[in-house]
């Protein structure tokens, strides 16, 4: 197979760049404005990442001959949950950044990525706008509008991939269709009853990274009937925790939590906070308090849930909605939210790829990359288009 090369910007964690290499492309060079994506894309695909603003990187500092250059563009301003987008957004014209280093590099092929939402864009201006400038530098230039779900992720996420070349090809990305759409339920489903956690953990033969969610929903749903002070509780655990000799880091790493069990022993400022009912009875295991909190921490009640985008409930027997750089949907136990390794399975990371950061850092990345597997199917075409015209 040749050894094609690959420029990739506004790369991300690597979704893109992920799935060309498994098609044996190499990466030369990639870059991205996020430290946390940077440090991710470094651990699990190669130190080529270049962390900066690209805009403020010359295109001489950008390695020359790529066959392929890679662009998943900024799309917020782009976004159809965007109100207020528009031509005036200059996260838009971010993809002259894109036109510049093809202009500069001339790769024979570009692919770039963006949300549905660039179709509709002032009536369809913007998208026109951006196929006439490539085709101006050389390129001819199309997109096709998908959805991951007909393509083997096990996600509705709806996007155009645009894609350019030099070489002489009118064929479209055709992209092949899978009859059989994966469940929410199949993809994760294994991981619905396994504890949350910061810990690497074995299941079924799977090494899992990254199973840690955000738990800022039972409120939402489970409401405590009879909810004690947080001040009390904290009182009481902390008197239980120094009987039974035992710090809070200890706690923290026998839950696998990176400083969650400090805020059940603090009051001040109104950081403190009470114990999940599942966190309550795996804690009373370590500290074998007695029962005098026990319903009052517990005993939960449902409250009607609102279908807001906040608050929506994961799909489980179809596949999933779209995993966003924000929260993810809740959980169908009600009780989290979608974990880390939860989307990052949706989005067909392999369960090897470690995420890096903030909880809701790690959340963004997975919410702005390309799946995997769909990067890999673009891959295996553009693969085959260099072939076909003789660049072996």
């Amino acid at each position: 197979m040749a050894n094609y090369k690959v420029v990739s910007l506004f790369s991300g964690a690597g979704g893109l760049d992920l799935g060309f290499c498994q098609m044996g492309f190499e990466i030369l060079w990639a870059n991205d404005f996020n430290q946390d994506a940077v440090l991710t894309y470094t651990k699990n695909i190669g130190s080529e990442i270049v962390f900066g603003d690209i805009t403020k990187i010359k295109s001489s500092a950008i390695p020359d001959n790529p066959d392929v250059i890679l662009g998943g563009f900024p799309c917020q301003g782009f976004s159809i949950a965007n109100n207020k987008r528009g031509m005036h957004d200059e996260r838009n014209f971010l993809y002259k950044e894109l036109l510049r280093v093809v202009k500069d590099k001339q790769p024979k092929i570009f692919i770039g990525e963006n949300v549905k939402g660039l179709l509709s864009m002032e009536k369809g201006q913007v998208l026109q706008m951006i196929k006439e400038d490539f085709q101006k530098i050389g390129y001819h230039v199309g997109y096709q509008l998908i959805n991951t779900a007909d393509y083997g992720v096990p996600q509705n996420r709806e996007r155009i991939i645009l894609y350019g070349n030099k070489i002489g090809i009118k064929s479209s990305l055709n992209l092949q269709k899978n009859s059989n759409k994966i469940s929410t339920k199949e993809a994760i489903g294994f991981l619905s009853d396994t504890w949350i956690t910061n810990n690497s953990i074995s299941i079924n033969g799977r090494m899992i990274y990254n199973h840690i969610a955000s738990i800022n929903v039972h409120d939402k749903f489970f409401v405590r009937q009879n909810p004690p002070k947080q001040s009390d509780i904290c009182d009481y655990l902390k008197a239980w925790r120094d009987a039974a000799k035992i710090s809070t880091k200890k706690i923290d790493e026998i839950f696998g939590y990176a400083h969650t069990a400090g805020h059940w022993f603090r009051k001040d400022n109104n950081s403190g906070s009470i114990p999940t009912p599942d966190d309550w009875w795996k804690l009373k295991k370590i500290l074998n308090f007695d029962d005098k909190f026990d319903l009052q921490v517990t005993e939960l009640e449902l409250k009607q849930i609102k279908f807001e985008q906040s608050l929506r409930i994961t799909n489980w027997d179809t596949p999933s909605d779209t995993i966003t750089a924000t929260q993810p949907e809740i959980h169908t136990n009600k009780k989290r939210r979608l974990s880390v390794r939860e989307c990052a399975i949706l989005q067909t990371s392999p369960d090897d790829f470690i995420f890096t950061g903030s909880l809701n850092s790690m959340y963004r990345q997975i919410g702005n990359a390309v799946p995997p597997l769909l990067a890999k199917q673009i891959a295996t075409i553009v693969l085959n288009w260099l072939g076909c015209y003789g660049l072996n």
